[in-house]
């Protein structure tokens, strides 16, 4: 029987990554926009120059200090078999979210996850899920499971959720494809940037700072016309 290379391994986990992190991904995500908008809503995001603001800003002060250090801490306590560990930290995600908005995605979008794997045979044992497991532990899940590095995983992520919010924009807004382009070019180094400080973050230092996403997510819940769940 052939045996893959190490290259191939590695190539692998690649395209194992690029299908986790795909917006053909049938588990919803195009259905959120994570509080943007409300922002577009309520006239804090207007046009190209403050999007890039908006999204600067949830990557550093949201991303770096949230999800991102989470995925490295979800994908080793999956990697260790740790059940414990990993419900700590699905629990203390579910804490983080400030609003009812932002938590149910993060739920939907895990139970959807959760459905697609166990159709394709991915599960992983059930004694290792948790109650009511989020996007972000079961994506660290998968990544473990593709054999996905630890830094590749946050650069997946982060182009995910960039990817995301440029498309939200590009129907909301809206927001020209040439423009979501400018902003792509603008935002590839700061991903970078962002996952190198989620990697050097101690657990005391975790935990977003968003209050104005906070509060648009909480006036979005009540907006009268919206395209988008979050």
């Amino acid at each position: 029987m052939l045996t893959p290379t190490n290259a191939a391994s590695g190539d692998l986990a690649l395209l194992g990554l690029m299908q986790l992190v795909s917006p053909a991904l049938p588990i919803g995500a195009f259905a959120w926009s994570q509080g943007l908008e409300s922002a577009f809503e309520l006239g804090w995001v207007n046009n190209e120059a403050e999007l890039q603001e908006w999204l600067e800003g949830v990557l550093e002060d949201g991303l770096s200090r949230c999800e991102l250090p989470l995925l490295v801490r979800l994908q080793r306590a999956w990697a260790a078999g740790d059940a414990d560990t990993i419900a700590q930290w699905n629990d203390w995600l579910h804490a983080t979210r400030e609003t009812a908005e932002l938590s149910d995605e993060d739920t939907r979008l895990g139970a959807a996850l959760v459905t697609l794997l166990r159709n394709l045979g991915l599960l992983p044992e059930a004694k290792l899920i948790p109650d009511e497991p989020g996007y972000i532990t079961m994506f660290a899940w998968v990544a473990h499971y593709r054999k996905v590095p630890e830094r590749q995983t946050l650069i997946g992520f982060t182009w995910a959720w960039l990817e995301n919010q440029l498309a939200v924009a590009c129907k909301a807004l809206p927001l020209g494809h040439t423009a979501a382009q400018r902003i792509t070019e603008h935002m590839r180094p700061l991903l970078v940037t962002a996952v190198e400080i989620a990697l050097q973050r101690d657990d005391e230092e975790l935990g977003p700072i968003l209050p104005g996403l906070a509060l648009g997510s909480a006036l979005h819940e009540t907006q009268y016309s919206r395209l988008f769940r979050s």
